[in-house]
């Protein structure tokens, strides 16, 4: 009898302990809800798809200006003379230079050798010129320069020598086209601006019959298909745009010869960017091959010629974009623009000076309108809606 009365107890504890269990089971499941209900929605935390990431997008973007021929005559040299018999040419650039500071690259054609005052100055047929005309072009923001062309051997190794070593000193400077050793020549012709890539080389048609010196070829770029093909085949994979210096044509006619068109086709086929042409004296088009843009001409920048057509000369330019966007690069050239510049001097060919079309009057050159008119309608021969010209304005100054 006892046993059973214990047995019950046993149950009877059992029964209350389970339920005593599951009253606080259930107590802690509605303070949990209760909980979870009191929790502010913005920090509920839900579930969110994975986010997709957005391609990758960059831009990169250099503006290219180019003028041509540094002639230097004797009336432009003497021009610069100071009164302690140092010459200075600063005064020669300063209407163009706003402007040529506002290029990230800026080209010209020092057509005269800078042989220096250590050999003597001289002019037509064999030109030297004094090295402060690369100081005054160099302070003005010229940074890419030909020294390929027909008057490189005007006064033989020595004068290319002292060039040579004097364009070393220019570091912010790429020349192309001449040099003093084969060592010279290998040097790297690959430059960077602001995140774009680019190769620089020259070449000139001739030297006036003045042979090169056998085994020193390195002294000028003498044009040839072959090599031309090997020099930028060789940096054509290197670099974002190739830009080359063709000293070629005929000089005093503003037609390209069939032998241009068929270099400038050449040189298109091999993927050359921008082609910028040089020697006639007078300006010739700007045209597209297929993807590249060729100025057959720019023109006398100065010189001391006398008519009307050598003294107007060409400022060209072209914009150079680069986007890479899910690691494919895409680079294009565009924006092309050709203008007027004139070479103005005073009687006895003094003050010399560079005017962009947009500082002319009558009183400069009368009639220059109808000049102006006539000299454009050469830079856009084919009426090619992506050139533009005579756009050039104060508003393309930079503050000096």
């Amino acid at each position: 009898m006892k046993q059973k009365k214990n047995g019950r107890k046993i149950v009877y504890i059992l029964l209350y302990v389970l339920i005593f269990l599951l009253l606080i089971g259930t107590s802690l499941y509605f303070f949990d809800k209760k909980k979870e209900s009191n929790i502010p929605n913005d920090t509920i935390v839900e579930e969110k798809e994975p986010d997709v990431e957005e391609p990758k997008r960059e831009e990169y973007n250099l503006r290219l200006g180019m003028i041509g021929d540094a002639l230097y005559h004797t009336g432009c040299y003497k021009d610069g003379l100071q009164s302690d018999g140092t010459y200075n040419f600063d005064k020669q650039l300063a209407d163009i230079t706003p402007i040529v500071r506002g290029y990230d690259l800026a080209y010209y054609n020092q057509e005269t050798i800078l042989g220096g005052v250590e050999l003597e100055l001289s002019s037509y047929p064999n030109f030297n010129s004094p090295q402060e005309v690369g100081d005054a072009f160099v302070k003005a923001g010229f940074n890419l320069v030909s020294l390929a062309n027909n008057h490189t051997l005007d006064k033989g190794q020595k004068a290319i020598l002292n060039s040579a070593q004097y364009w070393r000193k220019q570091t912010n400077v790429m020349t192309a086209g001449s040099y003093d050793s084969f060592e010279d020549k290998a040097r790297s012709h690959i430059g960077e601006k602001n995140g774009i890539t680019y190769a620089f080389l020259a070449y000139t048609y001739g030297t006036n019959g003045i042979p090169v010196p056998k085994g020193k070829e390195y002294l000028v770029n003498l044009f040839d298909y072959e090599k031309a093909r090997a020099d930028i085949e060789a940096v054509r994979d290197q670099v974002d745009v190739v830009l080359v210096s063709m000293h070629w044509g005929v000089e005093y006619t503003h037609v390209p010869t069939q032998e241009q068109r068929k270099q400038a086709q050449f040189l298109s086929d091999l993927g050359v960017d921008v082609i910028i042409g040089s020697h006639p004296h007078v300006i010739q088009p700007i045209e597209h091959i297929g993807k590249t843009v060729v100025i057959y001409s720019l023109g006398n920048f100065i010189s001391g010629q006398d008519d009307l057509m050598k003294r107007i000369g060409m400022i060209a330019s072209v914009d150079i974009h680069k986007v890479v966007e899910d690691g494919v690069t895409t680079i294009s050239v565009d924006n092309v623009k050709g203008d007027l510049v004139y070479t103005e001097r005073t009687a006895g060919f003094r003050n010399f000076r560079i005017l962009p079309f947009y500082k002319m009057d009558n009183s400069i050159l009368p009639n220059y309108i109808n000049v102006k008119t006539k000299y454009e309608s050469i830079i856009n021969k084919t009426n090619d809606p992506n050139i533009q010209v005579g756009t050039l304005s104060s508003d393309d100054e930079v503050n000096i």
